[in-house]
């Protein structure tokens, strides 16, 4: 499909419904523009939402992720010195502890 648009104000370009519906591009939907030789590409973004973990969740990952006794032994004291008691946070021991 070849489609002619025009650049508006401010360099704005509406894409036509039906290319927008094609890709599934709605309002405020993000798009990747790449120059190359013989012009310019235009596709659909994959975005993905950041996570942002608490300072909680952060020490159960920590506790869930040691892999032996001392390991745990030195993780339970970063958690504490985070503020927190590691008992009382929900997480994985290793085994033999």
């Amino acid at each position: 499909m070849k489609e002619s648009v025009r650049i508006g104000q401010r360099g704005t370009i509406v894409l036509p419904a039906a290319v927008r519906r094609s890709y599934g591009l709605e309002e405020g939907a993000t798009v990747l523009l790449e120059e190359r030789d013989d012009g310019i590409l235009i596709r659909p973004a994959v975005v993905l939402p950041v996570e942002v973990y608490t300072p909680t969740r952060k020490a159960a990952f920590l506790l869930s992720g040691a892999m032996d006794a001392d390991d745990y032994a030195v993780v339970c004291d970063e958690v504490r010195r985070m503020g927190f008691d590691p008992e009382k946070i929900p997480h994985s021991k290793p085994s033999g502890v």
